[in-house]
């Protein structure tokens, strides 16, 4: 990168954080749906803040909330978390980022039914550039919608 000028070179950083941070994002949504708790916890500082409270969850810390998730996700045995059109600002090792979420979920009902919900919001996040890559430093979840609890039909084979 020797032949690059100093705008060019912070352009391409700037790239590189954009692409990392999008990253992060994904990498929280997989570990969501996925219930891996360990790699949710990845995605935050460790004195992370985080705010469920408008999908009627519970805001604090990051190892309140994920004791809080491990107890609460398992009741849901599929969520899709979805996240997109992404607003990242990003000045030196910080930025904040306000990701549009969609998230279906299905709340058992018995072996073969669920209770299908869609929520759709927003992640309004804080983040830092650590040694360890990009972090949330604090999430608040802003609900915009919930179609709690719609039917879902029987499956294919049930029909």
């Amino acid at each position: 990168m020797a032949n690059l000028s100093d705008k060019q070179i912070t352009a391409f950083q700037e790239l590189l954080d954009r692409r990392e941070i999008d990253d992060l994002l994904i990498r929280y949504a997989t570990a969501v749906d996925t219930k891996d708790w360990d790699l949710w916890e990845t995605c935050f500082t460790e004195d992370a803040f985080v705010d469920y409270e408008s999908a009627g969850g519970i805001k604090g810390k990051r190892p309140e909330v994920r004791s809080w998730l491990e107890k609460t996700l398992v009741m849901f045995p599929m969520t899709q978390h979805v996240v997109s059109n992404r607003v990242v600002e990003i000045d030196g090792d910080n930025a904040t980022a306000r990701s549009v979420f969609y998230n279906p979920m299905g709340l058992a009902q018995g072996e073969s039914r669920q209770m299908l919900f869609f929520d759709g919001g927003y992640y309004n996040d804080k983040l830092i550039k650590t040694d360890a890559g990009w972090k949330i430093v604090q999430r608040i979840e802003e609900s915009s919608y919930s179609t709690r609890l719609s039917e879902v039909m029987k499956p294919m084979k049930q029909r």
